[in-house]
């Protein structure tokens, strides 16, 4: 699987319809409504705003879309199929239509949602989605040095820091870390 680095825009002009897409990289719901409102808000003339969006949750994937008024199947699927032929997660792709008076029919309104979301994504920097885990542990104040660079090495996170006699941190690293990261700190792994 696949995520955004950097999101990516498009336009393109189809039987003078303008179509023009944005790409974003969002991890929940409510990134996907934030885009897709600074969206709105910047072409409140357009005729119509298609999206699709496919976000990692804990129980799985889950895939949504809109045709925001155009034809059913015309507008929304042919942008998440792009997204799943990617196979991206945690993407969002809002395509605006402003309407330019010459009906385009069912496929060739797929053609160009789904051609407009290609292009956006084609012009995206993607990585590779990587798996994390968050670990909380106890640790004397002597390892934290060592445990910062631990974490730092395997790409990942200390996120919280709490100290009294002890420290206590969670983390967040790659989840095929996670062994190499408790054998090197198990004694101090705490949950």
């Amino acid at each position: 699987m696949k995520i955004i680095a950097q999101g990516g825009t498009a336009e393109q002009t189809i039987n003078k319809s303008k179509f023009l897409a944005w790409v974003a990289n969002c991890q929940t719901e409510q990134e996907v409504g934030a885009f897709l409102r600074a969206i709105a808000t910047q072409h409140q003339n357009a005729s119509h705003l298609a999206y699709a969006f496919r976000i990692k949750t804990f129980d799985g994937i889950v895939p949504r879309f809109s045709d925001a008024g155009e034809p059913s199947g015309t507008a929304g699927m042919p942008i998440l199929q792009r997204i799943e032929g990617m196979n991206l997660i945690n993407v969002c792709v809002g395509v605006i239509r402003y309407y330019g008076g010459v009906n385009l029919g069912k496929g060739g309104l797929a053609r160009a949602y789904g051609g407009t979301a290609k292009l956006a994504l084609d012009a995206s920097k993607q990585s590779d989605y990587v798996e994390m885990k968050q670990l909380a542990l106890t640790i004397e104040y002597n390892r934290l040095d060592e445990l910062t660079k631990a974490v730092a090495q395997m790409n990942g996170e200390v996120f919280d820091k709490t100290f009294d006699e002890k420290v206590h941190v969670k983390v967040s690293l790659p989840t095929d870390e996670e062994q190499t990261f408790l054998n090197r700190f198990k004694r101090e792994y705490t949950s």
